[in-house]
């Protein structure tokens, strides 16, 4: 079917004149004249009849209008999609996140982007450093959210965001709360950490290996960073911990630091995605608005 003869039947319907829809398509009336004409030659079917000095519709003419109706709706609908997705205002977001941006950062960072684009999904996977670079490069998401170490992968590129210290954490009343000792005492005391393919987990593993220390007993493990952190407030065991996770806890003496000599490391907060890939409208609008608010200071803790 000619798209283009139906949308000038459509027009000449609606205006309920060749006058009507010559002056909205602006063209011509012999030329919506010719053209009607030449389309129910096209389908087989008369669509006007005569009246007076106007048109009226056929029933074959009133029910294809029908049809056209919807067909022009939806395709309004289309381009409204596309626009906004083109622009960002409209889509679906593929995200994965490490545990730590999962808790402390992305809530805030989401709902201000969600404000200003309430049209975009979000779907949000939360997992270790090493399921999220695998989820990442399988295509699973299109941005990762990553805090950790900085184990960069081939074939994904980085746009570090900000650097925040790890810290040594252990219950207020222990014996090291406060203290400043060496790595090879701390790593003596019984500690809570994550589960292996957490980046602080095998970073405290390689500092132990690079210092030529024996490497601590995990006393307790736990999957997430909430019970980690609960565990050690609750007077058992000591953590290695990104400070962001902890510093509220350390400001109201909910938890102790222990000052580790000559150890002073920093974790990686990164916005990943697949080298050389073009990032969807909305994905590329909402790492543009992380960017902007960490430059700016704001959505951190």
């Amino acid at each position: 079917m000619n798209l283009h003869a139906l949308r000038i039947f459509y027009e000449t319907a609606k205006a309920g004149s060749i006058t009507g829809a010559a002056e909205v398509l602006r063209i011509s009336q012999p030329a919506v004249t010719s053209q009607i004409k030449r389309f129910e030659k096209e389908i087989g079917m008369r669509l006007f009849a005569a009246r007076g000095r106007g048109i009226s519709l056929t029933d074959a003419g009133q029910k294809l209008l029908e049809y056209a109706r919807k067909l022009f709706a939806l395709e309004e609908e289309m381009e409204a999609f596309v626009d906004g997705y083109t622009s960002g205002r409209n889509g679906a977001i593929r995200l994965v996140s490490t545990y730590l941006p999962a808790n402390f950062l992305l809530p805030a960072w989401v709902a201000k982007f969600k404000r200003d684009h309430e049209e975009v999904d979000f779907v949000i996977t939360t997992t270790n450093s090493r399921g999220a670079f695998d989820s990442l490069l399988n295509y699973e998401a299109e941005i990762a959210v990553y805090g950790g170490a900085g184990e960069r992968q081939p074939g994904i590129h980085w746009e570090e965001l900000f650097e925040d210290e790890l810290w040594f954490v252990v219950p207020v009343h222990h014996k090291y709360a406060n203290e400043h000792i060496t790595l090879a005492e701390i790593v003596k005391e019984p500690f809570i950490m994550r589960e292996e393919g957490s980046s602080t987990r095998e970073w405290l593993f390689s500092l132990c290996r690079v210092h030529n220390v024996s490497p601590p007993q995990i006393a307790l493990q736990f999957n997430g960073l909430n019970e980690t952190i609960s565990a050690v407030m609750a007077g058992y065991g000591t953590n290695f911990i990104s400070s962001l996770v902890v510093r509220d806890h350390v400001e109201r003496g909910a938890l102790a630091r222990v000052y580790v000599k000559d150890i002073l490391l920093k974790n990686i907060i990164a916005v990943c995605t697949r080298t050389d890939e073009v990032l969807s409208p909305p994905a590329e609008r909402f790492i543009q608005m992380i960017k902007a608010s960490v430059g700016a200071g704001q959505a951190l803790p």
